[in-house]
């Protein structure tokens, strides 16, 4: 099992996969690490739809703009937000940690506030909003596939009107990111990264 900071260190965008299958136990404990990521006020927005079958993912790899790679890897999760599920369990997520005082009431009252703020939003900006969340359960699933050999990539770069179409999704599904997983088959060199003293704010 690989520490936090050995698979921080190991983490590629692998974009060449192998065809071979992996245990269906593996993806199970890939999206459980995803169900455990932290959310604002507890309420857990993410939504995933696992692509197995070559037709669908060839149509998801078209949508990623020709991003044939995709439809390479065995399975593709659709990682999403529940638009209508993120602003019902925000309302509940704060009215549970004012009761277990984990936050004071005035915090309580803000939070209530933007929640209610937002529902006057389109829904495709609250999407955009609520994809942080989804963001953080996504990189939890990219590090939790390094323990059990398998390789992912990031994919943002995707036309969101195809997606849905593909799905039959209504507006409350807002797709954040398209997650090919996978064995890999190259082994990219790390790509260069900025100092420490590069990022850090004076």
């Amino acid at each position: 099992m690989l520490t936090t900071k050995e698979a921080i260190h190991q983490r590629r965008s692998i974009r060449r996969f192998k065809r071979d299958s992996f245990p269906e136990d593996d993806l199970m404990e890939i999206l459980d690490a995803a169900r455990l990521a932290p959310s604002g006020c507890n309420a857990q927005p993410w939504r995933f739809k696992i692509v197995r079958d070559g037709e669908t993912k060839l149509r998801l790899a078209k949508a990623a703009f020709n991003q044939m790679f995709v439809a390479n890897a065995p399975v593709i999760v659709m990682c999403c937000a529940d638009v209508r599920g993120y602003l019902d369990g925000s309302m509940s997520g704060v009215q549970d940690l004012g009761k277990i005082t984990a936050i004071e009431d005035r915090i309580a009252k803000i939070l209530v506030k933007r929640t209610g703020d937002m529902e006057s939003l389109p829904v495709e900006q609250i999407g955009i909003l609520v994809a942080l969340n989804v963001a953080i359960a996504v990189e939890h699933m990219v590090l939790r596939a390094l323990d059990f050999g398998l390789g992912t990539c990031w994919v943002r770069l995707f036309d969101v009107p195809m997606i849905k179409e593909i799905f039959q999704w209504d507006d409350n599904i807002f797709p954040v990111a398209m997650l090919p997983i996978g064995y890999p088959d190259e082994d990219p060199q790390p790509r260069p990264r900025l100092s420490l003293k590069e990022l850090i704010l004076e």
